[in-house]
């Protein structure tokens, strides 16, 4: 399981050069938020945009939200001192651009400690090129600091010289890869994004599709996406009310000395008693965060 029992069924980029984006993300019901210094951000706007990111998140006000600071790569002139103002202000987490290999993440902790960043702030590392989807599980064990992977499909989809296609099946290999090294290092996994925003039933497959792949949520291009996949990433009220079933039964059968029960005809062993627990404890998580916001 993730380290972190917070949910991340939506994880919604907002340009940081932008400081009404950046006011309006206070108010979206998004798990998380990417304050966006890279792709987001034209080479005239870095400067300004380090400093209306940083500013907000020393301001607060998201909430229960998290927040983290996607800065640009060190091949550019402005990764290293994206890092240190972003470390200075506190976030949830910094999230570094195409890491490809565990020195990538070792050179980010360091400059974090140097500039302050607290053991709170953690590291995230975007999953986006076929190197570093082959060196998926050295990079996810590679520092106490890492919390998680945000696949990047559009440049792993160019780097491969694949296609877009509605299965995503060019993707699949590379998906796998690093879905395997994040639970593997008990690491967050967030699937990439959806390019056509206003496609709602294409958004829905594709957010059922990275669920049953075992993604934790989707990261996001629009806020008209949250509520899709927050929807889809939540456990349904059946599957929850079917999964406390499982535990009951499991344990009535516990207590008359057997090793297993029956629900709906079912097998149910200690494994889906496991899953079971998993799923009703994210249900409630989800629940609380709802009810606070």
């Amino acid at each position: 399981m993730p380290q972190d029992a917070h949910p991340y069924r939506s994880v919604l980029y907002m340009p940081g050069s932008r400081p009404r984006a950046l006011e309006k993300a206070r108010t979206l019901a998004a798990d998380a938020l990417i304050l966006d210094l890279e792709d987001a951000v034209a080479p005239s706007e870095k400067s300004n945009a380090r400093e209306l990111v940083a500013g907000a998140v020393e301001a607060g006000g998201y909430g229960k939200r998290k927040l983290l600071v996607r800065v640009n790569g060190f091949d550019t002139e402005w990764g290293e001192g994206d890092i240190a103002r972003a470390s200075a202000a506190q976030p949830d987490a910094i999230l570094l651009p195409k890491v490809e290999s565990p020195a990538d993440i070792a050179r980010a902790a360091l400059l974090m400690a140097e500039a302050g960043a607290t053991e709170r702030v953690r590291i995230w590392a975007m999953m986006e090129t076929p190197r570093g989807a082959l060196n998926a599980l050295a990079i996810a064990d590679s520092h106490p600091r890492l919390e998680g992977f945000v696949l990047g499909t559009n440049d792993l989809v160019k780097d491969l010289a694949a296609a877009h296609t509605p299965d995503r099946l060019p993707l699949v290999t590379s998906l796998g890869l690093c879905l395997l090294a994040a639970r593997a290092a008990a690491l967050v996994c967030v699937d990439g994004v959806y390019n056509a925003f206003q496609d709602t039933d294409g958004l829905r497959a594709a957010c059922e599709q990275g669920r049953d792949m075992g993604f934790d949520g989707k990261t996001l291009i629009h806020p008209d996406q949250i509520a899709v996949a927050n929807e889809v990433f939540a456990p349904s009220p059946d599957a929850v009310e079917l999964a406390r079933r499982q535990v009951d039964a499991f344990a009535a059968a516990t207590a008359r000395g057997e090793g297993v029960a029956v629900v709906d005809g079912r097998i149910v062993e200690n494994l889906h008693v496991v899953t079971a627990k998993r799923l009703i404890e994210r249900a409630e998580t989800i629940a609380a965060l709802e009810a606070a916001a």
